[in-house]
């Protein structure tokens, strides 16, 4: 009796794509939204965290240190307790703790973390000799981190910038177990509660298949900003109008 009442229960297979697709169009949104914010407030705070080091534009070692100590915390935090133990600002600032605004505010604290450190890593390996430059031609501070440091940085901050966005989809499918929507909400409701596997492998599928579209889009990004890749092509391009 309980076999059948939990077939009852199973999502029929015709259906499954009109559950699954808005699912994973409110993942995309949460995504969206989160990475906006991320990269907003990530950019600057990693490239002010990286000149506030030693031998940067305008060092602190005090700030330089306390900067990073909160992004280290934010860092250090698994993505399911900070989202429990924010619950109350969350709802300060959303009003609630369920739906795509809930998650993310928790999803944007992480992502901040997470991408802060990329770009101040990415703006590390950037060379001294690009700031020495700019700094002689008498550019400002920010004139010298937009065009010496950021600018020389693209294709690394688009690898980070893509490991961030599959971070965020996965926190996103987290985020769906406390009621945000999404797919990682189908997954729990109908495919684990429900006992339903059909729906647990279509999730998977689509998560699967989202994670590498981002990843091939991001190396694609990445092949097309790396400046030797770039003078590579234009010399294949000019060695063919030369053979033609």
């Amino acid at each position: 009796m309980s076999v059948t009442a939990g077939n009852s229960n199973l999502v029929p297979i015709g259906d499954i794509p009109a559950l699954v697709i808005p699912a994973l169009g409110e993942t995309l949104i949460m995504v969206g939204i989160t990475m906006t914010i991320v990269v907003l407030v990530g950019i600057p705070l990693g490239a002010l965290i990286h000149n506030l080091a030693r031998g940067g534009l305008f060092e602190n070692r005090a700030a330089h240190t306390t900067l990073s100590w909160i992004v280290s915390i934010g860092r250090s935090l698994p993505f399911l307790i900070l989202m429990a133990s924010i619950i109350p600002f969350t709802r300060l600032i959303t009003g609630t703790n369920i739906g795509i605004a809930a998650a993310v505010v928790p999803m944007s604290i992480a992502g901040i973390a997470f991408f802060t450190r990329i770009v101040e890593n990415s703006l590390r390996s950037v060379p001294p000799s690009f700031v020495r430059v700019a700094k002689a031609s008498g550019g400002s501070p920010l004139q010298i981190i937009a065009t010496a440091q950021l600018s020389e940085a693209i294709p690394s901050l688009i690898g980070g910038l893509t490991i961030n966005i599959i971070a965020m989809i996965e926190y996103s499918a987290i985020a769906g177990t406390i009621g945000a929507g999404g797919i990682g909400y189908v997954a729990v409701t109908y495919g684990y509660q429900r006992f339903d596997n059909t729906v647990m492998v279509a999730t998977i599928v689509i998560l699967v298949i989202t994670v590498a579209l981002v990843q091939l889009t991001g190396d694609a990004l990445v092949r097309m900003t790396t400046p030797h890749s770039a003078t590579a092509a234009r010399s294949r391009r000019r060695l063919a109008a030369a053979i033609s």
